[in-house]
């Protein structure tokens, strides 16, 4: 062992720094993070770079019991901080000692340290938990399906409080490890990649690592009995994706479409540019839920999403969503579209890669649909309001946003706009004004007007998204009512219920008549 030499002057320097010089520089962190649409949602005061889970859960009980190690840095000088979490908190050191903590509103553990934390200096939070999430309730909501094999936690916009603590909101992203002891026979799923597994005493251990930032609500937790296809991707990436054993009739059309993941995600990489993360999949346990969900490097699926057949549009929805809304995620969730429209406008590229029917007719098609005074042209995408959040007009008035983009812009700066944002912003976060500000960079036009008009204004638009017409008779033909729709149409319709609700309210329009059911997904 290597002794280093310390003079008196240099041990008084760093205890100077070591000692803060008042206690009175020291306040406790919010307990939001300051999104209005969401106030409780996230925390203030620090920010966490990587979460480490150990965890056990009984399918047969729901109980979960859990370890989280949370390494975060102060952004203040900290004498107490917030993380969110439903479950109930048996422990909580602070760099290793033992700290005063209690639970104070929905959803918050307000923590005190033995010691205050000083700005910018790296701090370890450790909490020891359990509890029955299916039993926990926030604002009258779920993110918990109980399962008649397990249990998952998929949904938006807040899922982590009801199986870990967190600073449960995107602009807070960090890496997690992933450590779940599920009696032998069963699975537990999460994000990334395996990276062991074993098994003790009738027990099995499943560890998974996300290596790149993550939003908390894109972590997710499958348990049950699944079966598993894996497989590689050309450029070595490993893939997984899994089906409940008890999907009944959805089972075929559930593998027929995510089973086409791999060549999803390669189309997309024409697209978007490089997949952005370290493994690829998907899964479709056994829910009632009607939504799907872009649960990091591995979406969720309801079984629902495939009771009318095969269904690759929301395969191609919710992986378009790992560039857009994953590895550049909102700043607030007001900034919605600039996830959901791009991940609408990629099902209406598909459906123009396919042959059944360009963008141009979906949108003609989607502007016609929508009559000067449906409710649906009320609804603002680029700030629709926390109600109105996942609103079916912040889907499709939003992808017509990127309709009149493309038509303006041409097909040349189009898709260097939609390849080189995910590029420039990769694993932060954006807000829609970002957007606006980089598609003019990059077009050298400005785009201001086109965006108020498609984004911001409460009314329909005078004319539709259409390119500009050669002649007097072309633009007649451009703007004509469309008489049918795509052939597309009715499966991108079929997804609609990705953004499906549950009981934490009714955000959206359903054009294909499907009610609500427990949860509160989106997609």
């Amino acid at each position: 062992m290597h002794r280093r030499l310390i003079v008196p002057g240099a041990i008084a320097a760093s205890l100077l720094l070591a000692i803060p010089a008042s206690a009175a520089d020291f306040e406790p962190g919010a307990p939001g993070i300051g999104d209005p649409y969401y106030p409780a949602s996230g925390n203030g005061g620090y920010d966490v770079t990587h979460y480490d889970l150990r965890l056990k859960y009984q399918p047969s009980t729901d109980l979960l019991e859990g370890t989280a190690t949370i390494l975060a840095t102060p952004t203040q000088n900290l004498s107490r901080f917030n993380l969110d979490l439903g479950l109930k908190a048996l422990e909580v050191r602070v760099n290793g000692r033992k700290a005063a903590f209690r639970a104070t509103g929905t959803q918050e553990l307000e923590i005190t340290p033995a010691a205050p934390l000083p700005k910018n200096r790296p701090v370890s939070v450790v909490v020891r938990y359990s509890g029955k999430p299916s039993e926990v309730k926030i604002d009258g909501w779920t993110a918990w399906h109980r399962t008649p094999d397990g249990g998952v936690a998929a949904q938006q916009p807040e899922a982590a409080a009801w199986w870990f603590p967190s600073n449960d909101h995107p602009l807070d992203k960090a890496t997690f490890d992933v450590s779940v002891s599920v009696p032998d026979g069963t699975q537990a799923i999460s994000n990334g990649v395996l990276q062991s597994q074993s098994s003790r005493l009738g027990w099995t251990r499943y560890n998974w690592r996300s290596d790149k930032p993550q939003a908390t609500y894109l972590a997710t937790l499958a348990v049950g009995r699944f079966d598993l296809t894996t497989d590689t991707t050309a450029n070595g990436l490993p893939v997984l994706n899994a089906y409940s054993k008890d999907l009944g009739a959805n089972a075929g059309a559930a593998r027929a479409s995510v089973e086409r993941t791999v060549e999803v995600a390669e189309w997309l990489e024409e697209v978007f540019g490089p997949y952005p993360f370290n493994a690829l999949g998907g899964y479709v346990p056994n829910v009632r839920s009607g939504y799907a969900l872009e649960t990091q490097t591995r979406p969720f699926y309801s079984p629902r999403q495939f009771a009318a057949g095969s269904n690759v549009s929301v395969v191609v929805h919710e992986l378009a969503h790992q560039w857009y809304g994953d590895s550049v995620s909102v700043e607030g969730w007001k900034d919605i579209w600039i996830n959901e429209g791009f991940a609408r406008y990629s099902q209406w590229l598909w459906s123009e890669r396919e042959g059944e029917g360009t963008t141009q007719e979906l949108a003609d098609w989607v502007y016609a649909s929508h009559p000067d005074e449906d409710p649906f042209w009320t609804v603002k995408p680029g700030d629709p309001g926390p109600d109105n959040q996942f609103h079916l007009a912040v889907y499709d008035r939003g992808a017509l946003a990127l309709q009149a983009l493309r038509n303006e812009l041409g097909d040349e700066d189009f898709f260097r706009v939609l390849k080189g944002w995910p590029t420039e912003r990769a694993y932060g976060n954006a807000k829609v004004a970002d957007f606006v500000a980089y598609a003019e960079r990059v077009s050298g036009k400005r785009l201001g007007g086109l965006f108020d008009t498609w984004l911001y204004q409460p009314s329909k638009p005078q004319t539709p998204p259409a390119p500009p017409a050669p002649s007097a008779a072309a633009a007649r033909t451009a703007t004509a009512v469309p008489v049918s729709p795509p052939k597309s149409w009715s499966k991108i319709a079929a997804t609609n219920t990705i953004h499906d609700h549950g009981d934490h309210g009714d955000h959206s329009d359903h054009s294909d008549g499907h009610g609500h059911e427990d949860g509160h997904g989106h997609d």
